[in-house]
């Protein structure tokens, strides 16, 4: 019988890098355009102060299969001292069932989720987009910032979050890392002014930016709402943009338009395409200088295909611990 391989996040780390993930991304949502992929929307398990969400996945021209469960609970570093998000991955061949390896997924789903928000900049903003506005400095906007520098060529950013400490912290590090200017600014408004790109990585569950506050031509990528009743962005400014999903299913309850969308003020015909349509050119992306908004709620097939490239180089290198669960 064979053995099921353990790895752990710090194996994970050393196998993959941002670039590879950006591609592994862009493949999940080209499967999921041309409907290669099962994949069920996620399911929700709510707690007093957090959830667990369940993903499922079956690639099936690539014959990838996988199963994530993760939580989000926005005390835990204040109260627990455990990360808001946690996740494990398990990966298993779709010809037996048999599970072939379990992985931590935190370090994935950071690193997916950024990809994710880098792939639809690719798409949707500007070619020659150079400046950044990020809300939020916790470890999503690290792997924002991460994928941000892959597919913009970033002259400047700012940053703001509500803890002066933690957003100087961030661009300091940042400015360091990248060798560009990073700023914390002291509002959201001044974070989002006259950028190219701006990047909201909040839990917030009223609206943080404005209408008004938005230049024309900007790309607005809207990646904190990922459970009803979030919301990031004013209604009145989803209304006037051009707004790409990932998932229609997923976004109606649970990403950026899901308020909207519950008052019966957005519907389906409002929303412009799937991401993946755009990347197989099915809908246009930017045609002139229009707002634009990617919706993220977080794909199962992202997690899939980013977990199985990892494990095969870990199976190449020898990586995980072998364990049998039926012995």
């Amino acid at each position: 019988m064979p053995a099921t391989i353990l790895l752990k996040q710090s194996e994970i780390k050393g196998l993959t890098n941002m670039k590879e993930v950006l591609e592994a991304v862009e493949t999940a949502f080209v499967a999921y355009a041309k409907r290669e992929v099962q994949m069920p929307a996620k399911k929700y398990l709510f707690f007093s102060e957090g959830d667990l969400r369940i993903m499922p996945c079956y690639v099936r021209g690539r014959e990838e299969a996988a199963v994530k469960c993760v939580n989000v609970h926005p005390q835990n570093p204040l109260k627990h001292d455990l990360p808001t998000v946690m996740a494990i991955i398990e990966l298993i061949d779709p010809k037996t069932g048999f599970p072939l390896a379990v992985m931590d997924g935190t370090w994935i789903t950071d690193m997916r989720t950024g990809a994710s928000a880098g792939v639809a900049t690719k798409y949707l903003a500007h070619p020659k987009s150079e400046t950044l506005g990020i809300i939020g400095a916790g470890r999503q906007a690290c792997t924002q910032l991460m994928a941000m520098n892959e597919v913009m060529d970033i002259q400047k950013a700012k940053v703001f979050c509500r803890t002066c400490s933690t957003r100087s912290n961030f661009a300091k590090n940042a400015s360091e890392t990248y060798g560009f200017d990073v700023e914390a600014v002291d509002s959201p408004q001044m974070a989002v002014k006259d950028v190219d790109v701006v990047v909201t990585t909040t839990p917030s569950r009223k609206p943080l930016i404005k209408e008004d506050w938005i230049s024309p031509g900007t790309h607005i990528n809207a990646m904190g709402a990922d459970a009803p009743s979030k919301q990031e962005l004013e209604t009145s400014l989803i209304e006037k943009s051009r707004v790409v999903v990932d998932s229609w299913e997923q976004a109606k309850h649970s990403g950026e338009i899901n308020v909207p969308v519950s008052q019966g003020i957005l519907k389906r015909k409002d929303i412009h395409a799937k991401l993946g349509d755009v990347i197989i050119g099915k809908k246009s992306g930017r045609e002139k200088d229009e707002i634009t908004i990617f919706d993220s709620t977080g794909l199962a097939v992202q997690d899939a295909v980013t977990a199985w490239q990892i494990y095969q180089k870990a199976i190449k290198q020898g990586l995980g611990i072998e364990f049998n669960f039926q012995g």
